[in-house]
């Protein structure tokens, strides 16, 4: 079904009044954006998640390179010169790739503390991040709002320890405390078995307990692992813990635990993959979400509507006449439109 001219007339709301909230749309007008050459962003210290060159990184270059640059970074002045990024590391390699010369950003003056957790918050919509990604970045968070805790002068009430402060982090995400601390535990894995884990040989149970082995102890498991051509159950991993804590994790002692046969009908259950924190896209748009841009037959596509009914009239629904069904479908043609703008520009508010 092909969308007419007079189709394009129709009035609806911007897509940002119907999707944005309140809060953003008023803090929009108290930014100033400037444009900024590429050559004058450096990425931020220590940033913890990827910015790869796959193919959703070129379709946003191909948006880019089209519409421009819809959501402008967030930078903060370097003392050195030019500016960190804060948000919108993929937003400047798209940039790039699309032979672009500046970028939109957002100025900020944002002490350390402060950067870390609008770094790591505005990753909080991208579809796949590895389980190093979320242990680096939640473990960044979490000595940020400690350090921001034992600073009276920036918040009233003073964060009292690890555990509140994990689970201040895992509500704003969906997790438990305790889960961010098994996240953050992955950091002291080297960085071959930490690997392993985000190329799912290695699932996330085990990859926990392997952790509080010794650095020397996990160089001569990742040995055994080459050797044997297979990863510890969560079983095998527990074990291995606990011959550490009592001092007897020998590379014999690994090389029995991995020689063992496995029961993996029971294990399974357990050798989950790393928990997912919950998505923060508004209640209305949670059901499309979990299926993004999924084209179904006859070229439909699964679009949220309830964000769109109080700006469709009534009596088109309750007058299905030839004519009001005609004016419907090139309505839902022109939200179809204004949903995939959107989707695009959530997208490009990756990291």
């Amino acid at each position: 079904m092909q969308s007419s001219d007079s189709g394009r007339n129709i009035s609806l709301t911007s897509y940002d009044d119907i999707f944005s909230t309140d809060k953003t749309r008023a803090d929009s007008f108290k930014e100033k954006i400037v444009e900024i050459p590429l050559s004058e962003l450096h990425p931020f210290k220590n940033h913890p998640f990827r910015v790869i060159d796959d193919d959703h990184m070129r379709e946003t270059a191909e948006s880019i390179r089209d519409y421009g640059v819809l959501v402008p970074a967030i930078v903060r002045p370097r003392s050195e010169g030019g500016y960190e990024i804060i948000s919108g590391h993929r937003r400047k390699r798209a940039s790039e790739l699309a032979g672009k010369e500046t970028m939109p950003v957002i100025i900020r003056d944002l002490d350390d503390d402060a950067a870390v957790i609008i770094m790591v918050d505005s990753n909080l919509q991208r579809e796949s991040i590895f389980p190093s990604e979320w242990a680096f970045a939640l473990k960044m968070k979490n000595e940020a709002m400690k350090h921001q805790g034992e600073r009276r002068d920036l918040t009233s009430r003073q964060l009292v320890g690890k555990f509140e402060s994990t689970e201040i982090i895992g509500q704003s995400i969906g997790f438990s405390g305790r889960q961010v601390q098994r996240f953050i535990c992955l950091t002291n894995l080297i960085p071959p078995l930490l690997e392993l884990v985000d190329s799912k040989k290695i699932a996330f149970n085990p990859a926990v307990e392997l952790s509080h082995l010794t650095k020397d102890e996990q160089e001569r498991l990742r040995d055994v692992i080459a050797m044997q051509q297979s990863t510890p159950s969560l079983s095998q991993a527990q074990r291995m813990k606990k011959y550490s804590q009592e001092g007897k994790l020998t590379t014999d002692v690994m090389k029995t635990i991995m020689s063992e046969v496995k029961k993996p009908e029971k294990e399974s259950r357990q050798e989950q993959d790393a928990p997912r924190p919950l998505s923060p896209v508004p209640a209305t748009l949670q059901d499309a979400s979990k299926e993004e841009n999924v084209l179904f037959a006859d070229g439909f596509i699964k679009l949220p509507i309830e964000p769109f009914l109080k700006y469709l009239p009534k009596s088109l629904f309750q007058n299905p006449t030839p004519e009001n069904q005609d004016k419907l479908t090139r309505m839902f043609l022109r939200m179809a439109e204004l949903y995939k703008r959107w989707k695009t520009k959530k997208r490009e508010q990756q990291i």
